[in-house]
């Protein structure tokens, strides 16, 4: 029997858990670290409840229901301003929005760099390709196998949604391909719908509809679905048909990138056509 989610009860307790992080994050913050005068008679570590408001540029009143978890709406603009207030860190922040009930944003800036940790699991998977991807499904990064089986190696970027429509290595199965399609897209869109804010997601369904008719047929359906876990298969130009398992698992330490494992399909000699890769390579080369 299925667990009925009280979802009342639910919101009461992110409230209180706002209460408390806001409280305890306000303590850790002195007048001097935002150059205000500490004054004589302070009994509040840290900041005031009222010196947090006038910060962040919000009314007294609003931000106390805010720190007691009053049921009040709040906007992303304004969390912003009280986590800048407090100096919150990118977790904290995300924190925050999770709490108040809120999308977190996607961190802007400078690319987050591989760890030489994800560097060394993904180039230890030696069972067939291996894959980073970030929330868009742009690969960040690749084993060797992954470069010569999907043609990351070729120096440009590569997003997995525009090389599944448009990559003659998957194209060439086309009953196999046809077969997939609509649930990569519905794994997509269920990706772009958890920020709805977030125009990457739509400039990159845009571009492919506007290229690819059969994309936006699919695209147009709004099917949503599950991180696709079935067989993927494409045909390499020198190794023939490759069948994998693909399983996808979330990146504990960036949740919004996903690793990608592609185990070869049993009862098929992908196994052996992907040992004999290194030995069309080096033939090639001779």
């Amino acid at each position: 029997m299925s667990e009925v989610v009280d979802t009342r009860s639910v919101r009461t307790q992110r409230r209180a858990q706002l209460s408390a992080f806001l409280t305890s994050r306000r303590a850790k913050i002195t007048p001097g670290d935002v150059g205000l005068l500490p004054g004589s008679r302070r009994r509040t570590p840290g900041l005031r409840r009222e010196e947090v408001a006038q910060l962040s540029g919000v009314g007294v009143s609003w931000y106390t229901w805010l720190e007691q978890g009053r049921d009040i709406r709040v906007s992303g603009e304004v969390l912003d301003a009280v986590a800048g207030v407090l100096r919150l860190s990118v977790a904290e922040r995300t924190h925050l929005y999770v709490l108040a009930g809120l999308n977190p944003p996607v961190a802007r800036g400078s690319a987050v760099e591989v760890t030489a940790e994800i560097r060394a699991l993904i180039d230890g998977w030696v069972r067939g390709p291996a894959v980073v991807r970030d929330r868009y499904w742009n690969i960040v990064a690749f084993n060797v196998l992954a470069g010569r089986v999907f043609g990351c190696d070729d120096g440009e970027p590569h997003n997995c949604l525009v090389t599944f429509f448009t990559s003659p290595r998957y194209r060439e199965l086309p009953d196999l391909w046809s077969d997939a399609a609509p649930g990569v897209v519905a794994a997509y869109r269920a990706d772009a719908a958890l920020v709805p804010h977030d125009d990457e997601f739509q400039r990159v369904a845009s571009e492919l509809a506007a290229a690819e008719p059969e994309f936006a047929e699919l695209w147009e359906r709004h099917d949503v679905g599950a991180p696709v876990q079935a067989v993927n298969a494409l045909h390499h130009p020198e190794a023939g048909d490759l069948y994998f398992d693909a399983t996808t698992l979330t990146v504990a330490d960036h949740p919004h990138w996903s690793l990608v494992l592609y185990n070869p399909k049993p009862n098929t000699d992908t196994a052996d056509r992907l040992a004999a890769l290194p030995r069309l390579r080096l033939s090639e080369s001779a």
